[in-house]
């Protein structure tokens, strides 16, 4: 789960990053583009403007000039001198001067740029009038025009202020030759230009207006889309816990399938998560990782569903083949995991938690750090509570004992750091002394007992007999004596009738100790003896006539001795064998 959880979070930081990205790309891009059309507008103001000056001095020309009266502000041009109607008087006695389209654009020009701001210049390479002079850049523009007859501009510095320049090159007319024929134009010539330079600043200004209120308009759809993806998460998580609910509904359901067949499975699968969760803090792992190894050690015994029960239920130990077979099911783990999305990541863990470091362990012979640290975690744990649990065949060993053996076998069977870890966190560990694999209820009594069953008889065999001894006077036994009985004359029985009416007899006689002892134990210890474990004090001599008739007209007579279990010191079938020979103390029919 926290996986999932935190592979969510990646993917909403990702998308809020890409989100950021695109946001501030967008809100980029927009300021230079409206820098960029601050640019283009000042370019069109000076096109404009041009146009008008050009418009204005065409006009100008096409009425060989203008005259004016002659004034302080409008002299007479001394550059029109040899003119010889430059300066005439009207009728009326009025003075009157000509200006010519240059000297009418300048003054106009002069007047533009007072109201406007836009400075305007009428120039040229080779001058009429020194006020026509170019400046650096204007110089470098006419080079270029006198050769392309283009116009051309740029932003320029102009004091302590940026400014779009562009000047256009003026081509000579017929009706310029009046004034300029004397320099040595003719008609189509290029005689200079005129420029303009219109102030960026307003433009600058109204570009940063521009930008300020999209950045506004961005970052309120900026935090609208935060807020979707933020939701997004949410819902994502929800669906994902949904989607883990029901995946561990299902995955613990077959859990609880192996619970029902297995008792001590349920218990172990819980001790091993709650150990190695315990080694894995101590080895500094992280949040995820323990999660993930709590995860895989609840469902590492999962694959046992496959395990037949006559191999996953028996309580002895298991045969050479049998343990082959059992070996099969952590690959049945690994393949039940691996085909859920949820326990991929955990399917590997238990796939090799019972390998060894040294390379003997199964079920690929990994060895070393081929082995997933986790599941390398997960052996450690599941082997000290296997050594600290009570098996039928074994008896189960002190916290100390147990944890020295995991000492003895680290850099062999298990990691040396993850042996060194359990020694400090299970050192005190509180081992419930009553985990072993006695059954408790009644069906995993009687699933265990199916192991010890008499096939001929159906009652419980001489195996079974010695289970009962060892775990005598616990919560589950508490036999205070037994009964011996044994049938005489059955062999003669059996070579008068044969076999079959051997095991006949046999069965009937079985049957009828069951009902007379109901819930105490019958054993059926060789061919034809059999003990009645008693924990009532039945007399079983008050049933000797039942016995008997279950006997009659078989020649078959039976011999019934009675043992106490606490005074005759009955710890094992050996015990039991040994009395039946050499002692009875009760009735012989």
């Amino acid at each position: 789960m926290q996986y999932r959880v935190e592979f969510i979070r990646r993917i909403v930081y990702i998308i809020i990053f890409i989100w950021t990205l695109i946001v501030f790309a967008a809100g980029f891009i927009n300021i230079i583009n409206n820098y960029d059309y601050a640019e283009s507008l000042a370019k069109n103001e000076a096109e404009v403007s041009v146009k008008k000056d050009f418009a204005f001095r065409s006009w100008g020309a096409s009425h060989g000039g203008v005259y004016v009266p002659i004034t302080k502000r409008t002299p007479p041009n001394p550059y029109l001198s040899h003119i010889k109607n430059r300066d005439v008087y009207t009728t009326a006695g009025q003075h009157l001067t000509l200006m010519n389209p240059a000297y009418i654009l300048s003054q106009m020009m002069h007047d533009y740029t007072k109201i406007y701001g836009i400075k305007g210049h009428i120039t040229s390479r080779v001058l009429m009038n020194p006020k026509n002079k170019p400046d650096i850049w204007e110089e470098k523009v006419l080079e270029k025009a006198e050769i392309t007859g283009k116009s051309y501009w740029t932003k320029e510095q102009i004091g302590d202020e940026e400014y779009f320049r562009y000047l256009r090159p003026m081509v000579t007319q017929k009706s310029c030759l009046k004034c300029h024929a004397f320099q040595g134009y003719k008609e189509g010539d290029i005689r200079g230009g005129v420029s303009v330079s219109v102030p960026m600043k307003p433009y600058y200004e109204e570009a940063l207006k521009h930008s300020f209120e999209t950045i506004a308009t961005l970052f309120v759809i900026y935090l609208l889309g935060l807020a979707a993806v933020f939701y997004g998460q949410k819902r994502a998580k929800e669906f994902m816990k949904e989607k883990i609910k029901d995946y561990e509904q299902h995955i613990f359901s077959l859990v609880n399938i192996i619970e029902k067949r297995d008792s001590y499975t349920a218990g172990h699968s819980k001790r091993v998560a709650k150990y190695s969760v315990l080694i894995a803090k101590e080895m500094g792992f992280n949040e995820e990782k323990i999660d993930d190894l709590y995860r895989a050690c609840m469902l590492h015994d999962i694959g046992k569903i496959s395990t037949p029960d006559s191999i996953l239920l028996k309580p002895g130990r298991l045969t050479s083949l049998e343990y082959e077979i059992i070996k099969e099911h952590v690959v049945v783990s690994y393949e039940i995991l691996s085909g859920v999305d949820i326990y991929k990541d955990i399917a590997e863990v238990v796939r090799h938690h019972h390998e060894h470091y040294d390379g003997s362990g199964y079920p690929q012979g990994l060895k070393g750090d081929e082995i997933p640290m986790l599941s390398q975690i997960m052996t450690v744990a599941d082997s000290f509570d296997a050594m600290t649990t009570n098996r039928i065949y074994k008896t189960r060993k002190s916290v100390s004992v147990a944890l020295e053996e995991l000492q003895s076998l680290a850099g062999k069977q298990f990691h040396s750091e993850v042996v060194h870890a359990a020694l400090v966190v299970l050192k005190d560990m509180d081992v419930e002394m009553n985990i072993s694999q006695q059954p408790k209820t009644k069906i995993e009594k009687e699933r265990f007992a199916y192991f010890y069953k008499d096939q001929l008889t159906d009652v419980y065999n001489k195996d079974y007999l010695e289970f009962v001894l060892a775990y005598n006077h616990t919560d589950e036994f508490n036999m205070h004596c037994f009964y011996a009985i044994s049938l005489h004359n059955f062999n003669q029985y059996n070579q008068k009738y044969g076999w079959d009416a051997g095991d006949k007899l046999l069965v009937e006689f079985a049957g009828t100790l069951v009902k007379i002892n109901k819930s105490e134990l019958v054993f059926r210890v060789d061919g034809d003896d059999f003990i009645v474990l008693n924990s009532n004090h039945i007399e079983l001599g008050d049933y000797l006539d039942i016995m008997e008739n279950s006997l009659k007209n078989s020649g078959v007579s039976v011999t019934l001795e009675h043992f106490d279990i606490q005074s005759d010191a009955i710890k094992t079938i050996r015990d039991v064998e040994t009395l039946m020979k050499h002692r009875k103390k009760s009735v012989v029919i």
